[in-house]
């Protein structure tokens, strides 16, 4: 079994979800701090259209932002000689672009479910608004936004449409482990589709026991307080 396709997607995945997880996070925190509800609701929603829109779609967004001939896939040629569509970083920002709304929402829900009066507290007691985010909103958030990174990683492991459209199925490079299962299957070796998808099963039952795991003591550990 060529192992590459593993390597390839525990990297993008172990990186799309170290940037998802503050993007998600700090979006969230933005969000619920706007006063005007209209914005709110428009804000929400471009945050979130990743989530409904079909990967294909997503992914095709992303081709003509990052494309050699359009304007930001230029001018990283140009000026990092780094060109972005169908390198392994293309595989990380479509994953970040699909796990991104699950993060977010996840984490918006659970500062929305944090008592307010904590928070207003806190900036009674003249608490500055960066340590009252870590210390009272995100504390107290803590099980639901470890939900919504388990949430995001898988969907950053399991990301398919979105990442052969920006990044294609290039062997060794780009292919990772669900465009694997896509092309063994295509090929008709089923045999070593199977295993890929065994791969992806373990993967992710295992990161959903042990983020379920962190959840269960950060939860234990607040109500203990």
């Amino acid at each position: 079994m060529d192992w590459s396709p593993i390597i390839i997607s525990m990297k993008t995945a172990s990186l799309s979800i170290f940037i998802t997880f503050f993007l998600g996070l700090f979006a969230a925190w933005a969000v619920v701090s706007m006063k005007n509800e209209t914005w709110k609701m428009i804000w929400d929603g471009i945050l979130t259209l990743p989530m409904v829109l079909p990967p294909t779609v997503a992914g095709f967004f992303l081709l003509y932002i990052f494309g050699v001939k359009r304007p930001v896939g230029q001018f990283f040629i140009e000026y990092f000689s780094v060109k972005i569509a169908f390198s392994w970083f293309a595989t990380v920002i479509a994953a970040v672009t699909m796990s991104f709304p699950l993060m977010y929402r996840s984490a918006r829900g659970a500062f929305e479910q944090v008592d307010q009066n904590l928070v207003a507290a806190a900036r009674t007691l003249g608490m500055g608004e960066w340590d009252n985010f870590w210390k009272v909103l995100f504390a107290n958030a803590i099980p639901g936004v470890l939900s919504g990174g388990v949430l995001a990683f898988a969907r950053g492991l399991g990301e398919f449409g979105a990442t052969a459209m920006i990044a294609g199925n290039i062997a060794g490079k780009t292919r990772t482990l669900p465009m694997a299962v896509y092309s063994e299957v295509a090929a008709g070796n089923m045999d070593a589709a199977y295993r890929y998808v065994a791969v992806i099963v373990v993967i992710a039952f295992i990161s959903i026991i042990l983020m379920n795991l962190s959840a269960l003591k950060a939860g234990g550990h607040r109500g203990g307080n």
